[in-house]
C-alpha cells in the first residue's frame, strides 16, 4: 500500500437548466441597461468571457424577479444536496463502490449556508452509516476545490485503511441579487454558474497519486476576492488586480512549491488550472510561460460550463484524466485570502 493518497475516481454533475451566454447577456441588458449608467461599457464582458454555455438550478427567467436571501438559500440547500448525491453516486460507481464503503465525507461549498452542514443533510437523505466522519469546508471560494482535495488527501494519509469521498458543490447563480448594481455583480453574471463534483480518495487502490500540496496567501489582500455579507444576501467582491497579481507573482509561488518536491516546471505534463476567467487564464499562461494550447482543458471547461467556483477545477481534472499521460500534473486555483492553492499529482 502506498503512503500517498490516490484519486480512485472523479465525477461531476450539473443542474438541468442549460443557459446560453447570448441569452444571459440579453437578460442582463434588460436588468441593468437602464439602471446602470455604464452598462454599455461593461457589456462586452459577456462576449469576451470565452464562455458559451452555463448550467443553472433555476430557469433563466428566475433571475428577473427579486428574491430574498432566505429563498435563495433554501434553493441552495435543496439543489446542493441533490447534485452532491448525483456526483457522489457517479464517482462511487466508477470505483465499483457504494456509500457503505466510504468512511468519511469532505464537503466544500461557499455559495450558501447550511447548518446542519451539507454532509449531514446528505447522510440524512441517503441514509448513510451513522459513524461517517464529516468535514465541511466553507469560505475558501474558488480555491476550495484544490485545498479541499489537499485536506482530504491529508486525512487519507493519516488513516490509510479508510476511504473518503471528497465532494464540492457551488451554486453561484443562486447568489444573484438583481438589485445589486455594482460592477462586480455584473461581472459575476457573465462568469458564474452551478455545478458539483465528487472523488473517491484513498491510499489503497489505483489512480493518480497525490504527492503533495501547498498554498500561498498574499499579505494585505483580504479585499481582492470574497463575499460581502449584506441584508440582501452574499454580494460578490472582485478586484480588477487579480490578473496582474497572478502575472506578477504566480511563477515564484509555483517554483517554490515545486522545488520543495524536487520537481522542475519542465517536468509538468499539464497545468490543470481553475479557469476563473479568460483574463486569469491568460495571466497564468504568461506567468508560467506555458505554450499556447497547454491550458486546453481549463479553457474548454470555462467555455462549456463557466466558472463554478470551487467545483470548476474538478471538472478540469476530470477532463484531464480522460487524456491522461504518465508524469506530473499540477492543479492550481486562487481564492479569497488572497490565496493560491496547489496540488501535485503523479500518473504512473
Amino acid at each position: 500500500m502506498s503512503d500517498n493518497a490516490k484519486i480512485i475516481s472523479v465525477a461531476t454533475a450539473v443542474p438541468k437548466y442549460k443557459l446560453q451566454q447570448n441569452d444571459i447577456e440579453n437578460l442582463a441588458a434588460g436588468l441593468f441597461g437602464q439602471s446602470l449608467g455604464d452598462f454599455a461599457r461593461l457589456a462586452p464582458i459577456y462576449k469576451n468571457s470565452a464562455i458559451d454555455i452555463r448550467y443553472s438550478c433555476v430557469p433563466l427567467e428566475w433571475y428577473s424577479e427579486p428574491t430574498t436571501f432566505s429563498e435563495r438559500n433554501r434553493l441552495y440547500q435543496e439543489n446542493a444536496v441533490e447534485l452532491l448525491a448525483e456526483a457522489g453516486n457517479k464517482a462511487l460507481g466508477q470505483a465499483n463502490m457504494s456509500f457503505d464503503d466510504i468512511d468519511g465525507l469532505v464537503v466544500v461549498s461557499s455559495s450558501g449556508i447550511a447548518t446542519p452542514s451539507l454532509d449531514a443533510l446528505l447522510i440524512e437523505k441517503l441514509h448513510l452509516k451513522s459513524n461517517m466522519e464529516r468535514l465541511p469546508i466553507f469560505g475558501l471560494g474558488c480555491v476550495g476545490g484544490v485545498l479541499g482535495l489537499a485536506r482530504t488527501a491529508q486525512l487519507a494519509r493519516g488513516a490509510p485503511e479508510k476511504r473518503y469521498l471528497y465532494m464540492v458543490v457551488e451554486l453561484c447563480g443562486l447568489d444573484f441579487i438583481n438589485s445589486d448594481l455594482t460592477k462586480s455583480n455584473v461581472i459575476a453574471t457573465a462568469l458564474f454558474a452551478d455545478g458539483a463534483s465528487a472523488a473517491v480518495i484513498a491510499c489503497k487502490g489505483e489512480g493518480p497519486a497525490i504527492l503533495g500540496w501547498g498554498e500561498h496567501t498574499w499579505p494585505d489582500s483580504l479585499d481582492v476576492m470574497g463575499w460581502d455579507v449584506t441584508d440582501k444576501g452574499l454580494s460578490v467582491i472582485f478586484s480588477k488586480d487579480i490578473p496582474s497579481i497572478v502575472r506578477k507573482d504566480m511563477r515564484q509561488v509555483v517554483d517554490s512549491f515545486l522545488q520543495e518536491h524536487k520537481i522542475d516546471k519542465s517536468e509538468i505534463v499539464e497545468f490543470l488550472s481553475h479557469p476563473g476567467g479568460a483574463k486569469v487564464l491568460d495571466a497564468i499562461q504568461d506567468a508560467m510561460d506555458i505554450p499556447a494550447g497547454h491550458l486546453y482543458h481549463a479553457r474548454e471547461t470555462l467555455r462549456n460550463y463557466g466558472n463554478m467556483s470551487a467545483a470548476t477545477v474538478m471538472f478540469v481534472l476530470e477532463a484531464g484524466l480522460r487524456d491522461v499521460a504518465r508524469g506530473y500534473y499540477l492543479l492550481s486555483s486562487f481564492g479569497p485570502g488572497f490565496t493560491a492553492g496547489m496540488v501535485l499529482l503523479e500518473v504512473s
